[in-house]
């Protein structure tokens, strides 16, 4: 017997079982994104190597540890994307999206980094995001804080999610601020675990968002970014913080909260949730000023944020399932012989056609009454339609009910009242 071949670890199947829910949240942020004026940009998953590594930063685990890189035949260096935002510039910028425009973009699909597995976290993994181009004020960054407050208000977990803020400031504010922090942290450099001590020399900003406790107990007293921004950042901050409160949008201000990737500046916020755990980031964003000029396009603002769609599914998964069922079939028909098997096809045919919105399946395969009555509750129908020969000569047919459901069964069955003209 042949070797049975497994999916690669960290890489997932979804299920027929799964993907009800999966549906469930791909249809909402659509409809959430369409309702802003957003449009959708679809980029290749294999980018040039070197367009994460100028976006990213060399120095981060993501270029370092968790893309997955490999030569083409030609020699050329490519990488499966490890996140979109990178992609949105580089299509931008190729096809003459974003100089001296207004773009609002939005994307979902798959990213991939080599890290390891865990509850919500995979190797390859689903993100959605949302891009903001050529708009510099705190209006635009409100408004991308307002499509994650209405998203989770569709999913029905509003109460479930906290919002945090920062600033970061110019980039001449945050090199000015790092001297300051690295001098600090050298003080207590034999406190630190590893991975800081490494950040200490490469990305001191990141030993701010270690999630040792420890660490955290260090950083604690360390100087504040927020208390040392230049001017503009503060005025820009300040108004956001204004505006977030006009609306009632509650936060809290993360003096402590940056972001991995090296191109943010100013805005920068996440929503989190206790109900995941330590890891309770479901969503992250803020502003990338000078990302577009750096990949080589003319300089534009950018403001955007990113999701990853397993961790916001495992939060979903704990409402009501009626919200997301995977109900596959509202009608199963069942031909009780090979004669009326012609006379199903025409019929479930002349549903769909007069009722596009309702799902229909047709018994194949044949078998008795038994046996297609446990394929049709298998099926999670709301009603059967039962042919049979003597009934179907007199153009009538039989319906029985599958669940308690009556008022969903009997809508359907209203709306099969031009059935006898059918047959």
């Amino acid at each position: 017997m042949a070797k049975t071949i497994q999916a690669i670890r960290g890489m997932n199947d979804c299920l027929p079982s799964q993907t009800g829910i999966w549906q469930f949240v791909e249809s909402n942020i659509r409809r959430v994104v369409a309702n802003y004026g957003y449009q959708e940009i679809r980029t290749p998953i294999v980018e040039s190597t070197d367009l994460f590594k100028r976006s990213i930063g060399e120095v981060t685990d993501i270029v370092e540890k968790e893309m997955y890189t490999f030569e083409d035949r030609n020699g050329d260096s490519l990488t499966l994307r490890p996140e979109g935002t990178a992609c949105c510039v580089r299509a931008g910028n190729e096809h003459g999206l974003l100089y001296n425009q207004q773009q609002r973009l939005w994307y979902m699909g798959p990213m991939f980094r080599h890290e390891r597995p865990q509850k919500g976290r995979y190797r390859q993994f689903h993100q959605f995001g949302v891009e903001a181009y050529g708009l510099n004020g705190p209006d635009i960054d409100v408004e991308m804080i307002l499509i994650g407050a209405r998203l989770w208000q569709a999913f029905g977990i509003a109460d479930k999610v906290e919002l945090q803020i920062n600033s970061l400031g110019s980039a001449d504010a945050r090199v000015a601020y790092k001297k300051l922090l690295v001098i600090f942290l050298q003080q207590h450099h034999d406190q630190l675990d590893e991975d800081s001590q490494r950040r200490l020399l490469s990305n001191p900003l990141r030993v701010l968002d270690s999630k040792n406790p420890a660490v955290q107990k260090i950083v604690k007293d360390a100087p504040k970014l927020i208390d040392h921004l230049d001017d503009e950042s503060k005025a820009h901050f300040s108004l956001l913080c204004e505006r977030l409160d006009d609306l009632g949008i509650q936060y809290t201000v993360n003096p402590s909260l940056v972001r991995g990737l090296d191109y943010y500046n100013r805005t920068v916020f996440e929503w989190v949730s206790s109900l995941l755990g330590a890891q309770g980031t479901i969503c992250a964003g803020g502003r990338y000023d000078g990302l577009v000029e750096q990949l080589g396009g003319k300089a534009s603002p950018a403001v955007g944020f990113a999701m990853g769609l397993e961790r916001l599914v495992l939060l979903v998964e704990s409402l009501d399932e009626s919200l997301y069922a995977n109900n596959a079939v509202d009608i199963y028909l069942m031909p009780m012989s090979e004669n009326t098997e012609s006379a199903a096809t025409k019929i479930a045919e002349q549903i769909r056609n007069q009722l596009p919105t309702v799902k229909v399946q047709q018994h194949c395969g044949g078998g008795n009454f038994k046996k297609q009555m446990k394929k049709a509750m298998a099926s999670d129908a709301a009603i059967a339609v039962i042919i049979e020969e003597d009934a179907l000569a007199k153009a009538s047919v039989s319906v029985k009910y599958l669940k308690q459901d009556k008022p969903q069964a009997s809508l359907l069955l209203s709306e099969l009242s031009a059935l006898a003209e059918w047959l």
